[in-house]
Formats: structure tokens, C-alpha cells, sequence
């Protein structure tokens, strides 16, 4: 148990003795370190309840706490109210023990441990090569994945796509038209037809195979295009080291039958109507203001009817998680789905929807105008080539996924401690240099070295640091935010530079130099930990 989860423990105890609950105490680490490892202030939550100045609730409830003294070796209170804990000595030195011992493995939660979960992302149709957005979407997805899998879960990451609709049928007619109009035949370009190079391309590989042979509609229009465009977007994901294990298509749920299942059972549930040629979904019975078109007087459906299929599926697949990740485009849509899968009798509490904000590419502190449609993008794969996949990755989930991004190319560029990426790398592979130079002079990393050596500020700290990293990994997990154990590398990058500032690791002392060591192998390797997390190597040279 860590020193957080203990602290918890023992505090709800100590309210309980007042006739006090709480499910959610207030425990954070304190910034100053003349104020102990960790600071509460419960007692000020409940001062008025009690009736008591916080103060005197806060003594109080010291006396009622019980303290182990090998985990925390005072208890202190703070005006107005607040209530601190200093850990041990023999907690710190178990920390770094633990993380010696256990490498990699440290902190693991295995309590999903045989659960399923499935995390769709990226789903972008192929009609054309992945863009910068759907960027973010894949490292989201990937990385959101590595963190269920830390905690237990047997994850497969899944991409869905709509091969049946009018985008499709829209990149189909596009590349007709190029392919007649490379030839010097007639030919009617689309209105809102895709107009970027690799329309051409793809038209010129038709040529290649087929010559002239074609008539206006061959399937070869379709089939040729998602070919091509899927290979290219396999190819931009695996530059970025992402894989899917499941490719499930719009298609197959026509041609199984499903979609007409589903609205015969939304019919059955009296939740479909017929009105202008139309069906309609009753949005009003989940407490919209209108009711929605579920298929198009074409006869063609709107995205909510498959995408009700598609959730009835893979809740079918017995799943105990559903991680959905969106872009902003689907606030709209999404709850519409979840209230309609709900009505056909299943459990959307399993069902968590992640939606992400768009991305803005920065060049010299201005704009970089991009137009899917019209082919003026940066693609992804084209980001990952010029800035490498280990930059790409880290700076779109460095900021949570709820607030605009913006990709600042030129700082991607940097190689300074101003890149966050290389300021966290450079840390890794310093103390990589480090620990080489302790082996050469004999001085290695020892689990029974002498910790209690590690007395000065930089090193507490770092041990400090080096214990929050399980609480973090839980907050990431449900949370499901990335963007925590980035600011958390961060964090630990930082206090270990300040650290190297501060002390010699390679003394005249070895027993002193064995322990720093032993600190320093300890944030190695949770640095490497959370940086596998995230998708980002870790060179041990710079």
C-alpha cells in the first residue's frame, strides 16, 4: 500500500469516529516541504457540520488518527485548519526498494485483471490519407489502451469505418472522373468531389491495370480506392507504432441483416415513425427537443441508425468496457446512439465516450490553413516523417483532451530543454550515463543500499515524486486522461534535474553514491515505464 492510499484509509477512520462519511477527502501533495509530504483539508470541509473552528477539528482529529511510524513519522497541524503528514524514513526507503526490486512491473494494478475492453478510435473513413486530427485521435486511443492494459485489462483496439455511405460513393466519383479525364475522355467531376493529388494517383493505378477497359460505375471505382487509401492509413499509423486488431466495416451490418433487425426492434419499441417519406427516431422520448431523421427519404440512413447497430454488436462481444473516442463533431449524435442502444434492453454504463477537440498547426506563431476536402492538409504521416514519431505522439496528448490543441511545429523542432519531448528524454538518457560511469568505477545499484543516506531536499523530493507515480496511474485509469502521466513525466524529469543540480551522484563516499545511484536507477525507471505508456522511446544516448 502506498503512503496516499494508507493516509485515506485512516482518515475516513478518524471521521467515522465523529459520525463523519466521505467518499471523496481531499489529499494532495504539499509544496512545501516544511509542511510534510501530504496536506488535508478536511477538517475545514467539516468545521461547520461539527461545529468546531477548523482548527481545533483538525487537533482533533489528529488524536483520532492512528499512525503507523513506519509510514508516516509525524502528523502536524497549519492555519486555518489544515492537517500534514511527514512519511518516514523507512516508508521512503522501502519506495525506492520496491521500484529496484520490481522494475517495470512496479505499481501494477491487476485488479481488472480478465476483464475485456474494447477501444475504438481513429475511425476515419478512407477517403483520404489521415490528417492531423485523426492524429490525436489515434495516439488518444493507443495510449488510453496502454493504460487499461497496465491496470489488467485485455484490450482490443478496434477501427470502424463507413464503406457503405455518401462519402464513399462521393471518392468513388471522383476518381471516375480523373480516371476519364486522364485519359482525355469526358468526364463530370463531383461538386464536392476530393480533390486532392492522391485522387489522381489512385486514378493512374486503375489506368495501369486496366487500361481503357472501364465503363462509367465499374466497381473497380470503389474497390480500388479503399484498397489504396486503407494502406496508407495502415502505413501513417504504424509510423506513429499504432495497430488495430479489428477493422469492422458499415458494410457488413447491411449485408448480416442488422441494421434491419435494429429498426425492427426499435419499432417494436415504438421508437421509429414514418413522416415525409422519412423515418424518424423519437429523440423526444430521451428528453430532446426534436425528433431525428434515422433514414433519409433516399432511403439512405443517417449515421445514428448503423451506429446503434454497431454498439448493439460489440455489447453482443461481452465486452466490460466500450471506450468510444469521438471528435467534437459527434456531440451531437453520440447521446442519441447510447439512449437508443439503452431502449433495445443494454447496459450503456459499460459504455464510456471520450470526446476529443480539433487540432491547429502553429508556424512561426500563425495559422497553418488546412481544407480536407479541397486537399490542403498536412497529413499525418507527412507530421511523423518531418518531426519524428516520438514528438508527434507526445505533443498531441500533452494537453487534455477537452481543451483546442495547438501543434507548435516550431517548437517540435527544438532541440532544447524548451521541447518538452527531448527535455523528458534527455533526463533518461543522462542518468543512463550516469549509472554507466557508477559501473565503471564499481558503484552499482543495490536494493539493501544505505537510503537513509538520502537526507538533502533534492532527494526527498525525488523520492516523493517517485511514490505519487501508482496514484497517478490511477487517476489516469479512471479518468481515462493521457495527459496525467505526461504532466506527471514532466514533474519527475524536472525534480531529477534540479536533484543533478543540487548533488554530486558519484562521490568519494560509496555507500552515499551507491544509494544516489539506487534514487537515480529508481527514476529511470519509472521515467521508461510511463514513457512506454505514452509511446515514446527512451535513447539512452543524446
Amino acid at each position: 500500500m502506498n503512503l496516499r492510499t494508507y493516509l485515506l484509509h485512516n482518515l475516513k477512520d478518524a471521521l467515522e469516529t465523529f459520525g463523519l462519511k466521505s467518499d471523496d477527502i481531499p489529499l494532495l501533495p504539499t509544496k512545501d516541504p516544511a509542511l510534510g509530504d501530504y496536506s488535508t483539508s478536511i477538517a475545514m470541509s467539516f468545521a461547520k457540520q461539527v461545529n468546531k473552528p477548523p482548527i481545533e477539528f483538525a487537533e482533533e482529529i489528529k488524536t483520532a488518527l492512528s499512525m503507523d511510524p513506519e509510514m508516516v513519522s509525524s502528523v502536524t497541524v497549519t492555519p486555518p485548519g489544515f492537517i500534514n503528514f511527514f512519511q518516514s524514513e523507512s516508508y521512503s526507503q522501502s519506495v525506492l526498494q520496491s521500484i529496484i526490486t520490481q522494475g517495470s512491473a512496479y505499481g501494477k494494478n491487476h485488479s481488472e485483471k480478465k476483464k475485456r475492453a474494447n477501444v475504438e478510435f481513429v475511425s476515419a473513413n478512407p477517403t483520404g490519407p489521415l490528417t492531423v486530427g485523426h492524429g490525436r485521435q489515434a495516439v488518444l486511443g493507443d495510449t488510453i489502451s496502454n493504460i487499461l492494459e497496465w491496470h489488467g485489462y485485455d484490450v482490443t483496439r478496434e477501427y470502424y469505418f463507413n464503406d457503405a455511405g455518401r462519402q464513399m460513393r462521393i471518392l468513388s466519383e471522383s476518381v471516375q472522373a480523373r480516371y476519364f479525364e486522364l485519359l482525355d475522355q469526358p468526364f463530370v467531376f463531383p461538386e464536392d468531389g476530393y480533390q486532392g493529388s492522391y485522387i489522381k494517383e489512385i486514378a493512374q493505378l486503375i489506368i495501369d491495370d486496366h487500361g481503357n477497359n472501364l465503363e462509367k460505375n465499374s466497381s473497380e471505382f470503389r474497390v480500388v480506392p479503399e484498397k489504396y487509401i486503407f494502406k496508407d492509413i495502415k502505413s501513417s499509423l504504424k509510423s506513429i507504432g499504432i495497430s488495430h486488431d479489428i477493422f469492422s466495416n458499415e458494410k457488413s451490418f447491411y449485408d448480416s441483416g442488422a441494421i434491419k433487425k435494429t429498426v425492427e426492434a426499435l419499432r417494436d419499441k415504438n421508437l421509429v415513425y414514418e413522416k415525409d417519406d422519412a423515418t424518424w427516431l423519437k429523440t423526444t422520448s430521451f428528453g430532446k427537443d426534436q425528433d431525428r431523421v434515422l433514414i433519409k427519404s433516399s432511403g439512405e440512413p443517417t449515421y445514428r441508425l448503423p451506429d446503434i447497430a454497431y454498439h448493439c454488436n460489440k455489447l453482443d462481444r461481452k465486452f466490460d468496457l466500450l471506450v468510444d473516442i469521438f471528435g467534437s463533431d459527434h456531440m451531437d449524435t453520440y447521446p442519441d446512439v447510447l439512449s437508443a442502444v439503452e431502449a433495445l434492453g443494454y447496459d450503456i454504463s459499460l459504455i464510456k465516450i471520450l470526446i476529443h477537440q480539433f487540432v491547429t498547426l502553429l508556424k512561426n506563431d500563425e495559422i497553418v490553413k488546412m481544407s480536407t476536402r479541397k486537399g490542403d492538409f498536412v497529413t499525418l504521416e507527412e507530421l511523423t516523417n518531418s518531426y519524428g514519431s516520438d514528438v508527434v505522439r507526445y505533443f498531441f496528448i500533452m494537453r487534455g483532451m477537452n481543451s483546442h490543441l495547438n501543434f507548435d511545429l516550431d517548437l517540435a523542432q527544438d532541440q532544447s530543454e524548451k521541447n518538452p519531448v527531448f527535455y523528458l528524454q534527455y533526463a533518461h538518457a543522462r542518468i543512463c550515463n550516469i549509472i554507466k560511469r557508477g559501473n565503471a568505477e564499481e558503484i552499482t545499484t543495490k536494493r539493501d543500499a544505505d537510503f537513509s543516506l538520502l537526507t538533502i531536499g533534492g532527494e526527498k523530493e525525488l523520492i516523493r515524486k517517485l511514490d505519487q507515480y501508482r496514484h497517478i496511474m490511477q487517476s489516469a485509469y479512471e479518468t481515462l486522461e493521457p495527459q496525467i502521466v505526461v504532466n506527471y513525466l514532466q514533474e519527475l524529469a524536472g525534480c531529477f534535474h534540479k536533484f543533478y543540480a543540487e548533488c554530486r551522484v558519484i562521490t568519494d563516499d560509496k555507500n552515499l553514491s551507491e544509494a544516489r545511484l539506487g534514487l537515480i536507477e529508481s527514476v529511470k525507471i519509472i521515467l521508461a515505464a510511463g514513457m512506454q505508456i505514452l509511446g515514446v522511446s527512451t535513447p539512452e544516448r543524446m
